[in-house]
């Protein structure tokens, strides 16, 4: 079984999550374990491109070197 998290959220939240679940003929914690996968995803391509960007030996190249070199 799945550990079971339990969140306290705000009403006008609540009633926006609800009204996804009602156009979509969805639960709210499908929606909700979708839209936190969604954002965990998001979080770890943004902290790949931070640390990319911060890494002193991978050149940041202009748009006009970009477009001669490829």
């Amino acid at each position: 079984m799945n550990p079971l998290i339990s969140v306290s959220l705000p009403k006008d939240l609540v009633g926006r999550l609800d009204s996804i679940a009602d156009e979509t003929g969805r639960s709210r914690a499908d929606i909700i374990k979708e839209a936190l996968e969604l954002y965990i995803e998001d979080y770890a391509d943004l902290q790949i491109a931070l640390n990319r960007l911060n890494d002193k030996i991978d050149p940041i190249l202009s748009c006009k070197d970009f477009k001669e070199k490829f």
